[in-house]
């Protein structure tokens, strides 16, 4: 249960950078700051565009990649009393990912994707901000299987079917100021949606595609443990349901000559966020109700992404690329908490493929999300955050037969 508060949180993970939302998935994805829709190919177009699988070469892809990913330290200083400032533990992860796309079969193909697509562990010791986010974990996890239909040598169509799986801890003490409630949630779901693409080539060195991400609600079910004063009042079932929102991407991607610069618009839906309910298998102790059992309003807002990407082919052997996003954050300043002390962002990328032979490629890229610095002040916070980035760097390597 625990996880699906983080789940709200890092739902956006699913498909953009707000929040904590991860749309970079692979080597090309990643140097182009999520700037790789319109121009997806080989075996990645599968999860970032399937009806681009559809102008592949006639051959399958394979890939494989693993990204390291490096939360800093968020520092808050609070206007009110100088205790209560606060900064988080860094942390930092692993992440794989695993692509495939088949070669046509009179004019389908089909793929499938293992992707991380949101997460997050944010934590804090200081006594101030643990009371109300000690640790939020999330892990998602989803299998993406996929398929393309070539209309005609310039429009294509796909779709897929998204299997995820979520797993997430939520604690908080407020025992270090005074406050003595204390929880201890944890649980996991599996839930379903789909995606649909479509890719428009009017002339050959031009691509306008858009993709679509169902909203995905997901009924977490766990168990929780909630304390007062060190006495355990609760240890049983307990269950929440948050929207895994929806996104929507336009892009249009343009070559010339060994150049290709693609634009992308992204926007996630996060206003089906409105509330954070928790649901209990029995009664919830009065002495806890309001911190543990009262709903929580987030009413949370659409959230948009500006992305621009550029690849150019050095030569024979090696293909460079870079990218630039601007991200907002869906969190207003009155719902801001330390479970996610949100804010917009800005995408800097860069890569690099290597040709080794006619079949195997290999790549790396770097991305570098760096937060603005926000002040917040609300029936919780009144302070500033500040240093909030991550640093993610992807190696991988594609074979196609």
């Amino acid at each position: 249960m625990k996880r699906v508060l983080i789940l709200s949180l890092l739902t956006s993970s699913l498909l953009v950078a707000s929040g904590y939302r991860i749309p970079e998935q692979s080597v090309k994805s990643m140097a182009t700051s999520g700037a790789y829709i319109a121009n997806a190919n080989g075996a990645d177009s599968a999860y970032f565009n399937p009806a681009n699988m559809a102008f592949n070469e006639n051959k399958s892809f394979v890939e494989g990649a693993l990204t390291y990913i490096g939360l800093s330290t968020i520092k808050y200083k609070d206007n009110r009393v100088a205790t209560f400032n606060s900064e988080s533990e860094s942390e930092t992860f692993f992440i794989p990912t695993l692509f495939y796309s088949s070669k046509d079969y009179q004019g389908v193909r089909y793929g499938f994707s293992l992707t991380v697509p949101g997460g997050l562990t944010r934590r804090w010791e200081s006594p101030f901000a643990k009371t109300f986010a000690q640790e939020f974990a999330l892990e998602i996890i989803e299998l993406n299987p996929a398929i393309s239909y070539k209309v005609n040598n310039q429009f294509a169509l796909g779709a897929g079917a998204r299997v995820i799986y979520s797993n997430g801890i939520v604690k908080s003490d407020g025992s270090g100021i005074g406050k003595p409630a204390v929880r201890d949630m944890e649980g996991d779901t599996i839930e379903y949606g789909y995606n649909v693409a479509l890719a428009y080539k009017p002339l050959n060195n031009l691509n306008i595609s858009a993709t679509y991400r169902s909203n995905i609600d997901l009924n977490e079910e766990g168990n929780a443990k909630l304390y007062l004063s060190g006495t355990k009042l609760y240890d049983g079932g307990a269950s929440v349901e948050v929207p895994l929102p929806a996104v929507g991407a336009l892009a249009i991607a343009y070559n010339f000559g060994a150049t290709t610069l693609e634009a992308v618009y992204d926007i996630t839906y996060w206003s089906e966020y409105k509330n954070l309910d928790f649901e209990y298998k029995s009664a919830v102790p009065i002495a806890l109700k309001a911190a543990f059992d009262d709903p929580k309003t987030k009413d949370w807002e659409d959230s948009q992404a500006i992305r621009l990407g550029i690849t150019h082919q050095l030569n024979s052997k090696i293909t460079l690329m870079g990218g630039f996003a601007i991200d907002e954050n869906p969190v207003p300043s009155s719902r801001v908490s330390f479970e996610l002390p949100d804010a917009d962002a800005k995408l800097y990328s860069a890569g690099i493929n290597y040709k080794y032979s006619e079949d195997i490629e290999f790549g790396a890229s770097f991305l570098y999300d760096q937060k603005d610095d926000r002040s917040i002040k609300n029936d919780e916070i009144d302070g500033e955050f500040t240093d909030a980035s991550a640093t993610l760097v992807t190696f991988g390597a594609s074979y196609k037969y």
